[in-house]
């Protein structure tokens, strides 16, 4: 029989013991909220070496997964490694195939048709300002109708979109008949209207059109030549001077789903690492890497010709239809495309000099 005074110091030790227990067992449940790790996985069309992936998208995830405390990995899929077609990923995105994608917008033509007043020809003045316009408007607008169905963290467009036929371009006329691969629906409208024969092909499938013959040029901006191998496949490319034929828009979206079911420290780790500086980030890392692939094309003894400011305006009054079309379109589908090219056109002239070099 246990004395008295034992019994009380074993029902003291008891009760420390099951608190102890209690209190271990309260942090561990606690611990996998607190603790949280997310694995996402981000799709994209380009090879991993190529501009984008290496020096944007790499960059933006790294620092993401440094914001989260490595609570978050971001898994990389290149070259539609997940399956599909690029014109899919936006839908990959939305589905949750995918749960970042980067996408070029016009790959859903029509999809987006408010995001097409910065594709239209000569909008486009250098890639930090119009990203941060694009970005602008894509909070002011669109963040809440054509892409409510997202969780956009960033859009953003090239540097100059330019002509790299296999014969030289100088004038509209050069264009005749010639079949040029176009990357939106706003850039296969240019090429017709100058008369040429737009093919719609993503990115990843110019090289081998190019090799095939089945496009004697293709319209991309400098960067992305070198990757795609473009000045060995052909000997010209044409680049206008001032304001660019035209650029494309992009956006880096997740599946709305995942991201709300983020805790919400890892929701601002994200949040941090994205928006208006990431666009701007992205606009002009891709245009900072033009001039290194023109040079590349200089090397291999390409012709590059440059086309004055008068030339320029020929083929900027023969773009004119491309508007007029467009806004047609647009109070087709009830949007008001006037007020939407005025404030971009705004836009882009007060961001131009702030990033002008």
């Amino acid at each position: 029989m246990v004395p008295v005074k034992g019994r009380k110091r074993m029902t003291t030790r008891r009760a420390i013991l099951g608190a102890a227990t209690a209190l271990a067992m309260s942090a561990m449940g606690a611990l996998p909220v607190a603790a949280q790790e997310v694995t996402l996985k981000m799709h994209q069309f380009l090879p991993a070496q190529a501009n984008v992936p290496k020096l944007i998208l790499d960059v933006w995830a790294d620092k993401v997964e440094e914001a989260s405390g490595d609570r978050i990995k971001i898994d990389r899929y290149p070259s539609m490694q997940l399956g599909g077609k690029p014109p899919e990923l936006i839908d990959q995105a939305q589905d949750g195939v995918a749960d970042i994608v980067w996408t070029v917008v016009g790959y859903t033509p029509g999809r987006f048709p408010s995001t097409e007043v910065f594709e239209l020809p000569f909008m486009m003045t250098n890639a930090r300002a119009v990203s941060h316009a694009y970005w602008d408007m894509m909070e002011s607008h669109w963040l809440d109708s054509e892409f409510k169905d997202f969780k956009i963290l960033a859009g953003w467009v090239h540097g100059p979109g330019m002509f790299h036929p296999s014969d030289p371009v100088e004038t509209p006329e050069d264009l005749e008949g010639v079949k040029i691969r176009g990357g939106s629906r706003s850039v296969n409208a240019l090429l017709t209207e100058m008369g040429a024969t737009p093919v719609g092909m993503p990115v990843p499938a110019i090289p081998e059109a190019l090799s095939k013959g089945v496009i004697d040029g293709t319209t991309i901006p400098w960067e992305v030549t070198t990757s795609l191998k473009v000045p060995e496949l052909v000997e010209n490319h044409t680049e206008f001077e001032g304001r660019a034929l035209y650029t494309l828009t992009f956006v880096l979206a997740m599946n709305k789903e995942k991201y709300d079911s983020l805790p919400d420290d890892l929701q601002k780790a994200i949040d941090d690492n994205s928006g208006l500086e990431m666009s701007v980030f992205a606009g002009g890392t891709m245009a900072d890497s033009d001039m290194p692939a023109r040079e590349n094309a200089l090397d291999l003894g390409n012709n590059v010709i440059t086309l004055d400011a008068e030339q320029t305006a020929v083929w900027r009054e023969r773009s004119q239809p491309i508007y007029d079309n467009w806004l047609a379109d647009m109070t087709e589908r009830g949007i008001d495309g006037q007020a939407l090219l005025d404030e971009a056109t705004m836009l882009i002239e007060k961001y131009t000099p702030q990033y002008e070099n």
